[in-house]
């Protein structure tokens, strides 16, 4: 069999997820992969709508745009409660009217878009740039207003930025769900056994970064935008819980639910595919 593409972001908790998978250290069930695509994303997302990769991180924004090619895993996903985008401003800054902002957004088809977007219909002024560009962004008045995630969470303070907004808070109060961050999606068309071995070897792959999280280190922070070790590991902390092992039914409705709501605020095209491979 031809070996699968695969891709996913050079952030911790990918890196993390997927170090034992890339390096043979784990149960992959007989698959072959080529060599792993590390990019931001935006970039990701992108390559998803051109339906390059056969298995790919993508933001869950961006899922519900290629619904009719890909489907979720079941593993693999960044979802939980207390980790969503922050929607940051400079120390001592007022944002009084959202309409007139200028709001620097991590890409058009990041879950922090959609979410923003859902958050502030009335803001129209968004900005794209890669989501390691926003602070010094905010920083440096060239935006008002900047949409936050990764490794930015734990430092945009000190940048002398403060939150305004913590979006996956606000997201968890009008849903009461946990918020869907970031997901590995497969092609449809690879089939239902194949799909769920490629689920199973991710799987494998995260047990063992969790039992060996050391040995998984260094190939992290060699692709880290922040090379200290606590802000790695807080940064892995907080992606990478229970519902990165499996969704489960509590991970599946949560991402059931935010789907539902941007298409009803006509963010999302409709769809009548499932989720997860029939």
């Amino acid at each position: 069999m031809k070996p699968l593409t695969l891709g996913f972001s050079p952030c911790p908790n990918d890196t993390f997820i997927f170090y034992a998978l890339v390096h043979e250290r784990s149960d992959t069930s007989d698959l072959s992969f080529a060599e792993p695509q590390l990019e931001d994303v935006e970039t990701l997302n992108i390559w998803a709508m051109e339906k390059r990769l056969d298995v790919t991180k993508l933001s869950f924004h961006a899922l519900g745009h290629v619904l009719d090619d890909y489907c979720l895993l079941r593993s693999g996903s960044a979802l939980g409660r207390g980790c969503g985008p922050l929607l940051v401003i400079k120390s001592g800054k007022k944002l009084k009217h959202l309409e007139e902002a200028r709001v620097a957004i991590p890409g058009q088809y990041t879950t922090a878009a959609l979410l923003f977007r859902m958050y502030a219909p009335e803001c129209t002024n968004l900005i794209e740039m890669r989501f390691d560009s926003i602070l010094d962004a905010v920083r440096r008045d060239r935006v008002d207003a900047g949409v936050i995630i990764h490794e930015s969470r734990f430092t945009y303070q000190q940048m002398g930025l403060d939150c305004h907004q913590d979006l996956g808070q606000w997201w968890e109060d009008i849903s009461g769900c946990p918020i869907p961050l970031g997901c590995i999606a497969a092609k449809r068309k690879l089939g239902k056994d194949l799909i769920g071995r490629i689920d199973t070897a991710i799987r494998n792959s995260l047990e063992f970064a969790r039992i060996s999280p050391d040995q998984c280190l260094p190939y992290i922070r060699s692709y880290s935008q922040e090379l200290d070790v606590e802000v790695v590991k807080n940064h892995i902390g907080l992606y990478v819980n229970d519902f990165s092992l499996d969704l489960g039914d509590e991970g599946l409705a949560a991402a059931e639910e935010f789907l539902h709501r941007a298409r009803s605020a006509r963010v999302l095209p409709s769809s009548k595919r499932s989720l997860v491979i029939e």
